[in-house]
Formats: structure tokens, C-alpha cells, sequence
């Protein structure tokens, strides 16, 4: 199994937590997005990370990969096991993605505004993160694998989260402090945070 990944990529992060969190062995290609290796074009016709090769199967976009390795290694397993559960689960995945990264890329691109939005919008929901030791859940699961990374790039986004989101941080150190969170840092990631502290 290959796993063609960015060093500082948001998307292949989230894929390389869930390898970590599933203890699976996988040849990791680090790849620069200005320098994408001929195996990689040749395999994902959009020529982005992350990208899985797993046999004759490959994979692009994090969320598809994700929910692959999860099935493919049922253990531990990082969704609900029944189909209500499940189904909240991918909903609340996509209302990450659509309502706080979509935030991030438009921090990327310069937008000032997105980051007191996505500061604003971490706050509010602090409650939620102190209901349960991991986000909305007694088990970790493909959620906190999604949250994980985008708390990590806060500092280096220049998001600062306000006392009021105390949740948010204790849930982060907690994330942080996971040995296989730490296994799923590349060294640009570690640098990228302690460079922004």
C-alpha cells in the first residue's frame, strides 16, 4: 500500500491519523504539489494528495480514502457500527468540511475575514467538545481524525481561540497528545507549529 501525500497537506493529514490510529503499514510518498511525481499523475487524473494505492485500487480525496481504510482494517473501528449513528457521523463530516476547511482554504487565499469566522465558529460550538472526551463521541472516530489537523494549523493560520472556546483547547491538547497523533506528523507539520507559537 502507497499513500502519496503532502507534507504540509490539511487533506492527507486526516488520512495519515487514520493509518497511524489503525496501525497500518504503508509506503508514505511525500510529494510537492508544484512537482508531482509521474506515478502520481499517471493514477489520479486530478493530480492531487492524497492518493492511495492499494493493489490494482487507487483512491484521491481524504474522505473517500478514509472510509476505505476503515472498512478495509475494521479495527478499531473509527465509525459507528450501526447505519443512524453512521450517517450522523458523515453528515457531521461534511459540516466540518463545508462550514470550518472551506474557512481554511479561503485563509490560504488571503481572505482576513475567514479567520475571526472560523475562530467565531469554534467558539460557539466549545460546548460540544466538553460532552465527551473525544468530539461527540466516547470512541475517537473519522471526525476527530478530521478535526485534529485543522486545530494543529491554528497557530500558523493566526487563529487565536478565545478563552471562551477552553473546550476546543483542552479537546485539542488532548488530540495532540495521542501518540498516534504525534506518529502522523510529518516534520514540515511539527515546524509549521512551533515556528507559529
Amino acid at each position: 500500500m502507497t499513500l502519496f501525500t503532502g507534507e504540509a497537506d490539511i487533506e492527507s493529514h486526516r488520512v495519515r491519523i487514520v493509518l497511524a490510529e489503525k496501525g497500518i503499514n504503508v509506503d508514505l510518498h511525500y510529494v510537492e504539489a508544484d512537482n508531482l511525481p509521474e506515478d502520481l499523475i499517471e493514477v489520479n487524473p486530478y493530480n492531487t494528495v492524497p492518493t492511495l494505492i492499494d493493489r490494482d485500487l487507487v483512491l484521491y480525496t481524504a474522505p473517500v480514502i478514509m472510509e476505505y481504510l476503515d472498512e478495509r482494517f475494521p479495527h478499531p473501528p473509527l465509525m459507528p457500527v450501526d447505519p443512524v449513528s453512521r450517517a450522523r457521523c458523515r453528515l457531521m463530516l461534511y459540516r466540518i468540511h463545508r462550514d470550518w476547511y472551506s474557512l481554511v482554504d479561503r485563509i490560504i487565499a488571503g481572505d482576513d475575514k475567514a479567520r475571526g469566522e472560523l475562530r467565531d465558529g469554534l467558539a460557539v460550538v466549545a460546548p460540544v467538545f466538553q460532552q465527551k472526551p473525544f468530539f461527540m463521541s466516547d470512541e475517537i472516530t473519522l471526525m476527530d481524525c478530521t478535526l485534529a489537523p485543522l486545530l494543529w494549523r491554528l497557530p500558523s493560520y493566526g487563529v487565536e481561540l478565545p478563552a471562551q472556546a477552553k473546550g476546543v483547547i483542552a479537546y485539542a491538547e488532548r488530540m495532540f497528545a495521542r501518540e498516534t497523533f504525534q506518529a502522523s506528523l510529518s516534520e514540515l507539520e511539527r515546524e509549521l507549529r512551533h515556528r507559529a507559537a
